[in-house]
């Protein structure tokens, strides 16, 4: 049996736009992401250039609109993008969600004004964006968040404290959710706070079993003062922007576990087709042969998935359950396929000499942010069965 490298991805796009795009990106993630990946994660090393060239390639903005320096691209290509940069490097796919997250706010429920004056800058001019709404008592149970902002003339002072914020401590914005009213999801309202207020400041990055190379923090508001400028959308509308921007983000990180996920594909089939054993290559053996198979279906379905949902968010249709399907199965298949990669690695896939094992720490956390997979089966089965009596 010959060895066998593995293949790009075989996509349908849209147009040649699109097939231009992602060639573009296979071309940054192999010269510029890839290579560099394993040292700078053991290293804990955030590729804050990796995301200024991607900013200059027109990247960070794909799914807004033109007129403020987006890519006007459907989330179907947008998506097919992250998971490309999730394969080379899941610290820089799961950076480029995080930061798309952050400009969701201001793009989906800013004011006009607002939006010809931070939009470029935020979409194409080099910024990258951190996303605040969960606290250290309240993740799951984002509504009970107690960070205030408080009127002060023609601004808001802003005091509290955010937690496992990616990207806090080196954004260059923040999108916050606040309490500004009533306990509850009706009073709280969202603020664009630039990274250099006075009087944000952000904790030393937690230490994490992997993604070390993706500053994850907690971020302290100390009487931040920011005018009614930054205020986005009413008083009182922020839960709704939260969970509007959650919806999409879901489908980032879904894309992004399949990224993970065919990252460790083929390092297995590349190890298997090259390790001999008995005299012949392990992919022989048949008990190896279904694994690889089955890993394989896994991705492919947890593509489709994810790309369904996208095309439904494109068509302007609800598509809220299958995001949340999406990120559920997503992130459980990528978990499964890298633990299923360390097992045909062996011994080997037990060492940092080959990058399996960090490809299964990696997948871990996928299944926890942006709203744990019980999360997630909580949001499906109400939109089966309706919202649990009380």
């Amino acid at each position: 049996m010959p060895d066998r490298a593995p293949q790009p991805v075989d996509r349908l796009l849209p147009t040649e736009e699109s097939r231009d795009l992602i060639s573009l990106v296979r071309d940054i993630a192999q010269r510029e992401i890839a290579p560099k990946a394993a040292e700078e994660e053991d290293a804990g090393r955030f590729p804050r250039e990796v995301f200024s060239l991607l900013s200059d390639s027109g990247l960070l903005g794909l799914p807004y609109d033109s007129e403020y320096g987006g890519g006007d691209q459907p989330y179907e290509v947008y998506l097919q993008v992250l998971e490309e940069l999730a394969t080379a490097r899941l610290t820089v796919g799961l950076g480029v969600s995080v930061h798309t997250l952050a400009c969701h706010a201001l793009a989906a429920f800013g004011s006009k004004q607002q939006q010809v004056e931070h939009l470029p800058a935020m979409l194409g001019g080099g910024l990258l964006g951190a996303y605040c709404l969960s606290e250290p008592a309240s993740g799951s149970d984002a509504a009970s968040l107690r960070t205030k902002a408080v009127r002060d003339g023609d601004g808001w002072v802003i005091t509290g404290t955010k937690a496992w914020i990616t990207h806090g401590g080196v954004a260059d914005f923040y999108t916050v959710m606040a309490r500004t009213g009533e306990d509850g999801p009706r009073g709280i309202t969202a603020f664009l706070v630039p990274g250099d207020a006075e009087g944000l400041s952000a904790a030393a990055p937690e230490k994490k079993m992997g993604m070390k190379g993706s500053p994850t923090a907690q971020v302290h508001f100390d009487g931040v003062r920011v005018g009614d400028d930054r205020r986005i959308g009413e008083e009182g509308q922020g839960f709704t922007i939260a969970l509007a921007a959650l919806d999409s983000g879901r489908l980032g990180i879904a894309a992004c576990a399949i990224g993970v996920a065919q990252a460790a594909l083929d390092e297995a089939v590349t190890y298997a087709t090259e390790r001999r054993q008995f005299g012949k290559p392990i992919a022989d053996f048949q008990g190896l042969r279904f694994m690889l198979a089955d890993m394989a279906t896994q991705i492919e379905a947890g593509r489709a998935l994810y790309l369904t949902a996208a095309r439904l968010k494109d068509a302007g249709r609800p598509f809220a359950k299958q995001a949340a399907m999406a990120k559920l199965h997503c992130t459980d298949a990528a978990m499964k396929v890298t633990t299923d990669a360390v097992q045909i690695l062996g011994g080997y896939g037990y060492t940092a000499d080959f990058p399996a094992e960090r490809f299964m720490r990696e997948a871990k956390v996928l299944q926890i942010v942006e709203g744990t997979n019980q999360i997630q089966r909580m949001v499906i089965a109400r939109h089966l069965a309706g919202p649990e009596t009380r």
